[in-house]
């Protein structure tokens, strides 16, 4: 008898309209469970598991099927050499004190030529998006030079400059700027409207509304133009060690692959491709991949680990 009253009493409960207050905060309570995100701490094991087993296994298997060629004898030995051979002049660099050296003199032009970048296209690129006859005026162009293969400026660099580290940055600020400058322009085209409205009704108009509106919105796009931006620094500063060599430049990654064709060594050639391959992926997972995940993970798009 108790229970059919209780049962009684939880329907006629459940019939009565609720407050504006309560259905308010049922909603607000849907609303967070929404936007709550699990934040379990992945093990040690599965971040092994899934981010470095993986290129470890990709590596091992490259090098598996290279030693194979090479035992197979697909091409003469001086036109493929070894792994072994390979790692021993990487050994040999190392035991001689160069191998750091090589690194740094392409690393440190690269990275301070694409902070200058970064300090021009910004700006530029961010006048090309809020200014239309600015756009009209130089946004072709930038697609143009962005296009333009970064090769292209080193003769007329060395003749305007000679020689020298002037020259390098040149040419790095050449083949970046548009990249940033283009990723910027994109990422402002695509702030949404509504964004741009609010924020001039509170009051964030101009410079104000530039650095609290229009970049967070902008900044997966400014993000993509820095990668591209990076990469042409990286493909320049490449090309310009190639083509111009000088004892005041020093020896960087691109000046020994070049003295790698010079000598006929291909051993010495792959070491240099392998180590400008192993820079570029390391710029990429310290400086950029966390960027892209502070990114996704402020707008909701990735969970915290």
């Amino acid at each position: 008898m108790a229970s059919t009253e209780t049962r009684d009493a939880a329907e006629e409960a459940a019939r009565e309209p609720k407050k504006p207050s309560e259905d308010l905060a049922g909603l607000e309570a849907g609303l967070d469970a929404l936007d709550a995100v699990p934040t379990r701490r992945t093990s040690l094991r599965d971040t092994f598991v899934r981010k470095v087993l993986p290129p470890l296994v990709a590596v091992a298997l490259v090098l598996v099927v290279w030693q194979v060629l090479v035992w197979a004898q697909v091409t003469e030995e001086y036109k493929l050499p070894s792994p072994g051979a390979v790692w021993g002049e990487v050994t040999d660099a190392w035991y001689q004190g160069t191998l750091l050296g090589y690194i740094w003199t392409s690393v440190s032009r690269g990275l301070l030529g694409f902070l200058f970048a970064l300090a021009i296209g910004t700006p530029l690129g961010l006048l090309v998006a809020r200014v239309k006859f600015v756009r009209a005026a130089i946004g072709p162009i930038l697609s143009g030079l962005q296009s333009l293969p970064s090769v292209a400026w080193v003769p007329p660099a060395v003749i305007w400059l000679g020689l020298n580290d002037q020259m390098m940055f040149a040419v790095i600020l050449l083949g970046a700027v548009p990249s940033i400058a283009n990723g910027l322009v994109s990422g402002v085209d695509q702030v949404p409207p509504l964004y741009l409205r609010a924020g001039r009704t509170l009051g964030a108009t101009g410079l104000r509304g530039t650095w609290h509106i229009v970049m967070p919105a902008a900044l997966p796009g400014y993000l993509a133009g820095l990668k591209q931006g990076w990469a042409f620094s990286w493909r320049s500063l490449m090309a310009a060690e190639i083509i111009a060599s000088s004892p005041e430049l020093g020896i960087g990654l691109g000046q020994l692959l070049e003295n790698g064709r010079v000598a006929s060594s291909m051993s010495m050639v792959f070491l240099a491709i392998l180590l400008i391959l192993v820079v570029g992926v390391a710029i990429d997972l310290l400086i950029f991949s966390p960027l892209e995940r502070w990114v996704l993970r402020n707008r909701g798009l990735l969970a915290r680990s």
